[in-house]
């Protein structure tokens, strides 16, 4: 994900300080890794240089001053490309998952023992999911269903390298 077009897009609403914007991310996007205030104004830093945001305000308090942040017209035009660019799929064509059966075999361990575990692993995580999408709201349900058909792939894929494995391991000279 890329957290400076993330803040960028929160800004098109209107102007907001770093809190706010790491506030908006968190229950939005945070919910499983939330923002640091580090990596909130260090990106709002950078942003800043490239002329994608300004500075719309200064408040003084109590604490160190409080800079409000507001999108330019650049910024608007960045995040209008970033959101119409597609994202690149990720074929997996070097898992880590092939890399230990593969080992496993060349070097004598149960692969097939492997193979079962990862699977044991991979259904105790969709339960969890299951049970997270059940209980939570729109956004829960479509980034648990975004998981949950990725770890279905994986689950289909460890039937298909389970019904191979004598094969794979002729191939690999184990």
């Amino acid at each position: 994900m890329s957290i400076g077009h993330t803040l960028l897009g929160l800004l098109e609403s209107g102007p907001r300080h770093g809190y706010d914007l790491k506030r908006a991310f968190d229950a939005h996007f945070g919910q499983d890794r939330p923002l640091h205030y580090g990596q909130v104004y260090a990106t709002m830093s950078r942003l800043l240089k490239n002329g994608l945001v300004e500075v719309d305000g200064i408040e003084q308090g109590g604490g160190p001053d409080r800079k409000r942040y507001a999108i330019t017209e650049a910024g608007v035009d960045d995040v209008g490309r970033w959101l119409a660019r597609p994202e690149k799929p990720e074929p997996y064509l070097q898992s880590t998952l092939y890399t230990k059966i593969v080992l496993a075999l060349l070097t004598g361990r149960d692969a097939t023992g492997l193979l079962d575990a990862q699977r044991a692993e991979h259904l105790r995580m969709m339960r969890g999911l299951t049970e997270r999408k059940r209980s939570g709201d729109l956004a829960d349900q479509l980034i648990c269903d975004h998981a949950l058909f990725h770890l279905e792939a994986d689950l289909r894929w460890l039937e298909v390298t389970a019904t191979r494995l004598g094969r794979l391991a002729e191939a690999v000279g184990a």
